[in-house]
């Protein structure tokens, strides 16, 4: 009998899973909040939005119900973007098999929840609302891996992390294939911050590919610079939120992920950050409350600009110094151009940023 699986989010990752599972003979039902997503899915067998160019198997069926697609499955996989997670997961918790705390649930989603007591991590927020059975037994999913190239077969890796090693294994089984190779975690915290906190320092790197062409002051350097400084900074958070394993960020959910985020054409917070400098999109905002709340006008969803906000937050309430996050909330809030911004932050990275990194290694040596 084939494992049944509910993938809640038709966006390219959850299509992209939901094809990888399909292949693998899984019984894969995927919830798309969009009617007319869900009806190209089991009507074309494409999703030209959120996957252009990728057949989707013939066996996933796509709905807009999303108790009907989490009713009833041994996995539930949830890829919903963390802008609108919460009112969506309240919809399914009176499902029964979720109600007894009998599918095992992963989750994809990178970011923070904004909550009345502040941003929180994924995991920490939905065992808040899920049966007291989920709490240190969710999944967390993370890793160097665009829907693109996972859809098209391409050889990658993820990160799966829990608390519950062997639901950690489970997944690992449930995901891997030749193609997808899954490593288990014990480091939820800091696989989260990794995954979430990527995509703020993606937007700089997009800006400083786009200032590239435009200055003599940016080059390849330049840009090694800011991802090596931008890693630091998210070590820097993982650290004052819990992270347990200081490898977590040199591997493949930390310095994988924020290297292919940063560097990929597929990249969307790259392209954000250039088509700040290139197209000027933030013109039209007044601030960062102004973009998140039309953030639909800009065609595609730049997870970083959300988590901006939580990680800054976050940074000022434990007295964090984060020199990248913040250059990139004070341009997305409007409070400064991001030209001259740009350089000041370059010329205060090693100070600020690196050379801290450098005296507390040799302090440890």
């Amino acid at each position: 009998m084939s494992i049944t699986v509910g993938i809640l989010g038709a966006g390219g990752w959850g299509t992209a899973l939901a094809k990888v599972l399909a292949e693998k003979g899984a019984e894969v039902e995927l919830w798309s909040y969009e009617e007319s997503v869900a009806r190209e899915i089991n009507a074309f067998h494409t999703n030209t939005k959120y996957l252009p160019e990728v057949t989707i198997p013939d066996g996933i069926k796509a709905s807009t119900d999303i108790q009907t697609v989490a009713t009833g499955k041994e996995y539930i996989l949830i890829a919903i973007p963390s802008l609108f997670l919460l009112p969506s997961i309240k919809k399914i918790l009176t499902v029964p098999n979720i109600m007894e705390g009998q599918s095992l649930i992963g989750v994809v989603t990178k970011g923070f929840v904004s909550t009345p007591l502040g941003p929180r991590l994924i995991l920490n927020t939905l065992e808040d609302y899920l049966p007291g059975f989920y709490k240190g037994n969710l999944v967390y999913i993370s890793g160097p891996s665009h829907a693109e190239e996972v859809a098209r077969g391409k050889l990658t890796g993820l990160i799966s992390a829990s608390l519950n090693g062997k639901n950690s294994i489970r997944f690992r089984e449930l995901l891997s294939t030749s193609n997808l190779l899954v490593f288990s975690s014990f480091d939820v915290i800091g696989v989260q911050v990794c995954g979430a906190t990527k995509n703020v320092i993606a937007i700089a790197f997009g800006m400083l590919d786009a200032l590239k062409d435009l200055s003599n002051f940016v080059g390849d350097n330049t840009e090694s610079l800011l991802l090596a400084a931008g890693l630091n900074e998210i070590q820097t958070l993982g650290r004052a939120l819990g992270s347990t394993h200081p490898e977590t960020f040199t591997s493949i959910a930390g310095v994988g992920d924020l290297d292919v985020t940063c560097r990929s054409i597929y990249g969307r917070n790259r392209r954000f950050g250039r088509e700040i400098i290139l197209k000027g999109v933030l013109q039209k905002f007044r601030n960062l409350e102004d973009l998140l709340e039309r953030i639909h006008e800009l065609g595609y969803l730049p997870e970083g600009a959300v988590a901006c906000k939580s990680v800054m937050s976050i940074a000022n309430e434990r007295q964090l110094k984060l020199p990248i996050a913040e250059t990139v909330f004070r341009i997305l809030n409007r409070e400064q151009e991001p030209f001259p911004l740009i350089e000041q932050l370059l010329k205060a990275l090693t100070r600020s940023n690196l050379e801290g990194l450098w005296i507390s290694g040799g302090q440890g040596t």
